[in-house]
């Protein structure tokens, strides 16, 4: 049996050239190669959310399916990201009700979605690791072109220089009515940019 590592989620970029590109990082947990996946902005959305602890006033797909599953005494367990003959990254959910196990085909990031909501470990094989994971030192040359980091694992923003200085000049009650507000709308890719700015004022005042 192919040999499987364990892979921890370093955050999400953004494709700054191609608008609505993001890639999804992961990396071998104790090493150093990640990978990247490519995701669109739903996806990206749903990921974000549960890392910025996003509060929705309404569930999000992933948190309905999570809850609908665990009301019938069904868990996920892990997840194993895969890679299609054409190059396109998918994953198997494996969920259990304690007696039984089975197998569901899913896309990797609607597995990684899930995975985080309920602490599920990811995993990949070997051959998935050696052909598309990189070290960090050779990020340009295996990302999309032009990416910034969004979120963790990163000291840089998602945010666009216009909107970062529009956060960067509110008060830290401006942007918490303002994330509540994205919030109330369901916008929650700016609810996460919003929190990220009031995280990142926290961290430099934690006494203001």
């Amino acid at each position: 049996m192919e040999k499987k590592y364990k892979l921890e989620l370093v955050g999400i970029t953004y494709n700054q050239i191609e608008s609505g590109v993001y890639a999804l990082i992961l990396q071998q947990a104790g090493g150093t190669r990640r990978i990247p996946i490519i995701i669109g902005f739903p996806e990206a959305q749903a990921i974000e959310c549960k890392l910025q602890e996003v509060v929705t006033p309404r569930p999000l797909t992933h948190d309905t399916m999570v809850a609908a599953l665990s009301a019938f005494g069904i868990f996920l367990t892990k997840v194993e990201i895969r890679k299609l003959p054409n190059g396109v990254f998918a994953a198997d959910l494996i969920f259990s009700d304690g007696n039984n196990e089975k197998v569901v085909d899913s896309r990797s990031s609607d597995a990684v979605a899930l995975a985080i909501r309920v602490g599920a470990p990811i995993f990949t094989s070997e051959s998935v690791l050696n052909e598309s994971g990189f070290e960090p030192d050779a990020k340009e040359k295996c990302t999309p072109e032009s990416t910034q980091s969004a979120i963790s694992g990163s000291d840089k923003q998602e945010n666009p220089p216009a909107t970062a200085s529009h956060l960067s000049r509110m008060s830290l009650s401006q942007l918490s009515q303002a994330m509540m507000k994205a919030a109330e709308n369901e916008d929650y890719e700016e609810a996460a940019k919003i929190k990220s700015e009031i995280d990142r004022r926290n961290k430099q005042n934690p006494e203001e």
